[in-house]
């Protein structure tokens, strides 16, 4: 340092100079302590109004998606309800007319007094889904039309196989035979549960198509259009030794080579030979039932092939144990024969009454 014109040296020990130091580093680390706990704060308090901001707008959207779904309730309610009428219209269209009225003896409920109290009372305590509740009571009430339609559906189909010689219960039953698959469980409730009207309308479905499906199986198709039947089923003089002897079928006589015809639907269980009755085909059509074609010239299906009565099976000829070119048709119900008449005749004139 400079003092009266001369320049004189100040020593600084070591030990003076890292105290010195050591005193700013502190000083400058507090600065910067204070410096960064403000600006902590600041953050702090900025993140803070951040996510106010953001829960604030999640609040508002949810707020006014409530909003706009309950001023769209109303086209929400009126898309349920068209779409109700399109099944509606659908299912009258490719089936008819559903029916309104009961008849005695029939067991549906018919639920139309609840269901409009129901909506009386649900529109009084909860407006807004006073139409949605005129939906639920349309659709049980369509449920309920269409349980009846099934029902009555089933009864017309029993009587005509009662009219055929044979027992409904046991053609439905006979239906059910054999089944199985994954189990896919129906519901009409998130729990699980399933309302017992829609619940009668499955079993009644179900019942409906196995009695149809019964129907469609038991011999109704003349097997081949002749005009004549040259043997009936029972006792008859054999063709060949002249003696007595039972007749299991009945023998369409007609040029070789006429068109053979199936009697009704079912599975081919035998295409081939068999002695007495030459070229053979047997269709099974489930309950026992199975019809048998004998003395044929050519055949048009395969073992395993699915037909539906009055599908063209073979061709009419005179192989096995015949005396010329003709049909040998059989019905046999748990392999023991039955008159194939009763079943035709039966069928003629329950076609004719529907006529």
């Amino acid at each position: 340092m400079r003092s009266q014109g001369q320049v004189r040296f100040i020593r600084i020990s070591s030990r003076m100079q890292k105290v010195a130091a050591g005193t700013c580093a502190a000083l400058l680390g507090a600065w910067c302590v204070s410096m960064g706990a403000v600006a902590v704060s600041q953050f702090s308090a900025t993140s803070d109004h951040v996510l106010l901001r953001m829960r604030e707008a999640k609040v508002a959207t949810a707020e006014s998606r409530v909003q706009q779904y309950r001023n769209n309730l109303n086209g929400t309610v009126d898309d349920l309800a068209r779409r109700q009428k399109f099944i509606e219209t659908m299912v009258e269209a490719h089936i008819g007319d559903l029916p309104e009225d009961q008849k005695a003896g029939e067991t549906v409920t018919d639920s139309t007094a609840e269901t409009a109290e129901t909506v009386k009372k649900v529109s009084l305590a909860v407006p807004e889904a006073g139409k949605l509740a005129g939906i639920e009571a349309e659709q049980l009430a369509f449920v309920e039309r269409l349980t009846r339609y099934a029902d009555r559906r089933a009864a017309a189909t029993a009587d005509t196989i009662r009219k055929l010689g044979l027992n409904p219960n046991s053609i439905a039953a006979g239906n059910r035979a054999a089944e199985g698959g994954p189990l896919e469980k129906l519901a009409t409730a998130a729990d699980g549960s399933i309302d017992p009207r829609f619940q009668r309308l499955g079993q009644s479905l179900a019942r409906m198509d196995a009695l149809e499906n019964g129907l469609a199986s038991i011999p109704q198709v003349s097997p081949a259009h002749v005009a004549y039947v040259s043997s009936s089923f029972g006792y008859r003089a054999d063709p060949f030794t002249g003696g007595a002897a039972f007749h299991a079928g009945l023998d369409f006589p007609g040029p070789m080579g006429s068109p053979i015809y199936a009697a009704a639907k079912g599975r081919v269980t035998f295409v081939g030979q068999r002695q007495g009755y030459g070229n053979c085909v047997e269709i099974s059509h489930g309950n026992g039932l199975m019809t048998r074609y004998g003395h044929l010239s050519g055949f048009n299906v395969r073992p395993g092939q699915l037909v539906d009565g009055g599908t063209r099976i073979a061709a009419m000829g005179s192989t096995g144990r015949s005396t010329g070119p003709h049909l040998h048709f059989e019905v046999r119900i748990n392999n023991r024969p039955m008159n194939p008449r009763t079943f035709l005749e039966a069928a003629h004139n329950v076609q004719q009454e529907a006529r």
